[in-house]
């Protein structure tokens, strides 16, 4: 029974180790340059640099303001050869892109270095909150 019961329990964390990576959404990343300040959600509070702007698709109405968010580079827009590090960089939403913006998550440079080659500017990722 004990040896039953610890293979469902190990089937139920697999489980749902799978189901939150399909929860991520796609998206389009770029990046902007300090100073950071002002922000929309914070003003003139210094929130460090692993920060990020929300385009309309997830401003929410402000609502977005202070939501953490894993980012991960998926590839390129352009021509930039493999602009993607492999890694993933979590960000908090202090600031609006406003309507023309160009990508989903507008990150600092700072947080953009840790998932692309800033030459690439724009690049495909998948974020959740």
């Amino acid at each position: 029974m004990c040896k039953s019961v610890r293979v469902m329990v190990a089937a139920v964390v697999v489980a749902v180790s799978f189901a939150s990576v399909g929860y991520a959404d796609e998206g389009t990343a770029t990046y902007y340059t300090p100073p950071y300040v002002p922000s929309s959600c914070n003003g003139f509070k210094n929130d460090g640099v692993m920060i990020a702007a929300a385009s309309d698709a997830i401003w929410d109405n402000r609502r977005a303001c202070g939501r953490n968010y894993r980012v991960k580079c998926t590839g390129g827009t352009n021509q930039v050869p493999h602009p993607c590090t492999g890694r993933s960089v979590v960000v908090r939403i202090v600031d609006y892109c406003p309507a023309g913006c160009r990508g989903t998550i507008d990150l600092s440079q700072e947080a953009f270095a840790v998932i692309a080659n800033p030459d690439a500017g724009k690049v495909n990722i998948q974020f959740d909150q």
